[in-house]
């Protein structure tokens, strides 16, 4: 059973080789921006976290999905795709990109609480039949300390390790010293359940234990 990761994501590829997965990987040719605002543009509404993680986890499993089997009609196999975001007191918080950003938002963050969405995709494709799509969305509550210092902060900060990550944090690097709980799947917060994962690729008749084709390390 083969397996595509529709993301080029160092974690989501970190995450599922931790579990025993040696996907392939290609990326999505989507301009997220311009789906989420074609679609919030029709409904005359702003999608909330949920739903537009989802839209976009859909949109890129469903890229990948279609040009691989173009590509390789033997192609035997799921292809996962998989989009996050993080919201802290009713703001949406992508990722900061600039040093003062960042400061700021862990200003805000300290002793608080924000939810990472996280939305999969995973699509079953065989030789000779129709692709078959299993879908949901993951969500976990992160909890900051409130004993974090302004010296942390600007030490964290200079590491460049929050400036490229959604919500301006990681849990399974440098920051995870500064959570103090995580309420849901931890996996949810690096990237994608593992959990959910395992259930859609269910849903799809796959075992997650067929999955598995990392050598053993011994």
């Amino acid at each position: 059973m083969r397996v595509c990761l529709a993301s080029t994501s160092p974690a989501r590829l970190m995450l599922l080789r931790q579990a025993g997965i040696e996907p392939i990987t290609r990326s999505p040719q989507v301009d997220e921006d311009a789906v989420i605002a074609a679609i919030e543009s029709a409904e005359s509404r702003t999608l909330p976290p949920a739903e537009h993680v989802l839209v976009l986890a859909r949109r890129k499993a469903a890229d990948v999905a279609s040009t691989l089997a173009a590509a390789q009609p033997g192609f035997d196999g799921i292809v996962i795709g998989g989009d996050s975001m993080f919201a802290f007191g009713g703001a949406v918080l992508g990722k900061p990109l600039t040093p003062d950003v960042a400061t700021d938002r862990w200003h805000r963050m300290r002793g608080g609480t924000g939810i990472l969405h996280s939305g999969h995709s995973v699509f079953r494709l065989s030789p000779g039949a129709e692709p078959r799509e299993a879908f949901a969305v993951a969500e976990a509550a992160v909890t900051f300390a409130d004993d974090i210092t302004d010296a942390e902060i600007a030490a964290y900060v200079a590491s460049g390790e929050p400036l490229q990550v959604a919500g301006a944090f990681t849990v399974d690097s440098l920051g995870g010293a500064f959570i103090t709980r995580v309420e849901g799947d931890p996996s949810t917060v690096v990237g994608m359940s593992l959990s959910t994962l395992r259930r859609l690729v269910a849903d799809l008749g796959v075992a997650w234990t067929d999955l598995w084709n990392r050598p053993d390390p011994s």
